[in-house]
């Protein structure tokens, strides 16, 4: 491609900086077409862990000791396949 070409369909996901919320950084990035993604506010008092998945997940992992990376993600795989519907629905 030619370097002079915008790149077309990019979704850019960044932090909430300054350099990146900056007025110039914006025109920038709408001159080129390229989207950006919302990223939420910092919230010190929200965790991951308080979401509806990572309770039950927690809890199903207490005790299992695995080898490497993939004993853990398949373990989580097979758990989040195991999940009803409703448990998504209801989160």
């Amino acid at each position: 491609k030619r370097q002079d070409m915008p790149i077309r369909s990019v979704i850019l996901l960044h932090d909430n900086a300054r350099p990146h919320t900056a007025a110039l950084t914006r025109e920038k990035l709408n001159k080129i077409y390229w989207s950006t993604l919302e990223h939420p506010p910092y919230s010190p008092d929200l965790s991951p862990c308080d979401y509806h998945m990572f309770g039950p997940l927690k809890e199903e992992l207490g005790g299992h000791r695995f080898d490497d990376d993939e004993g853990v993600e398949t373990f989580v795989r097979n758990w989040l396949q195991t999940r009803p519907d409703s448990f998504f629905d209801d989160g």
